[in-house]
């Protein structure tokens, strides 16, 4: 019996770009490539259909459907209404510009973090599944009975831009306060800058985790307790069974798990068990494998 696939699979971020391809349960080609410094949309777009069209000459078959993790708003039109990172795709027509990549194969895109979650539900074999991605940004996910929710074509599960802080910091949405400004990986390394009174790099950080250093641990049980406080407000509201945290950011930092369930079992009112918290099982490649996944379904 032939093979399935090949399907490829997109995870678009503001600063680099995933490509894998699987055909079957097998992994045939994968590259990621980092943005060239800002421009335009039209740039971004041909330094992308590059990528695509040099992992497309190494398959031995062509490509069944395509699915694209994009963190930017896209409205029922079609176009990007807002992407904080890279603004200067607003406006773009996303659908002409991904169909575009590979004409005459389906392609089909969703939210990067909506796409982390429904992998992660898969790998962990779970129906109610809360997914929180840490990294340049929060994103993250809601798998109810199975399927996404709010569900694909339906808007985005945005828990990184829900209000965790009146009075917080500045998002690059024009908020005060929303959980990306407050618990992503920047403003965490801003967080640990202003209390060590210069600047804190990541790897800088993962040290101090790793020694048990009182600073990094202040630091991110502040990060946590962000996260939380996100958490708990959905399980109050959808009763998820189980948190998984991933994201590049907090992949990197073994043992945060055990942290944000300290601080979610904090916050959980008497009688109602805390959500159980695990690492995410795919790390950083959530969205990317989401994206494959996506494209399996588009076929």
């Amino acid at each position: 019996m032939a093979e399935d696939g090949p399907y490829l699979g997109v995870d678009i971020g503001g600063t680099k770009v995933a490509l894998r391809v699987e055909a079957g349960a097998r992994c045939v080609a994968e590259t990621v490539f980092a943005w060239q410094p800002r421009h335009s949309a039209d740039r971004d777009l041909a330094q992308l259909a590059g990528h695509v069209e040099e992992i497309r000459g190494r398959l031995a078959a062509p490509l069944r459907a395509v699915g694209v993790a994009m963190p930017a708003t896209v409205a029922t039109d079609e176009r990007v209404t807002a992407w904080p990172s890279r603004p200067e795709w607003t406006g773009t027509d996303l659908g002409a510009a991904l169909r575009a990549l590979v004409p005459g194969t389906p392609v089909a895109w969703a939210d990067d973090g909506d796409l982390g979650a429904l992998a992660e539900a898969r790998a962990a074999d779970c129906a109610d599944l809360l997914y929180l991605g840490v990294g340049t940004g929060v994103g993250g996910g809601l798998v109810l009975r199975g399927d996404l929710c709010p569900g694909l074509g339906r808007g985005s599960f945005e828990i990184g831009h829900t209000v965790v802080e009146l009075d917080g910091p500045p998002c690059v949405c024009g908020r005060r306060g929303c959980l990306q400004a407050t618990a992503s990986g920047p403003a965490t390394l801003r967080d640990a800058a202003r209390l060590r009174g210069g600047d804190v790099t990541y790897d800088a950080l993962r040290r101090a985790w790793h020694d048990e250093r009182p600073w990094a641990r202040t630091v991110l049980r502040r990060t946590c307790r962000a996260l939380a406080a996100a958490a708990v407000s959905v399980q109050e509201l959808l009763h998820p069974r189980l948190l998984l945290l991933g994201g590049g950011f907090a992949s990197g930092l073994p043992g945060l798990d055990t942290l944000l369930a300290a601080q979610l079992a904090d916050l959980t009112r008497p009688g109602h068990p805390p959500l159980t918290v695990r690492p995410a099982s795919l790390g950083a490649l959530s969205s990317l494998r989401g994206a494959v996944e996506l494209a399996r379904m588009s076929a």
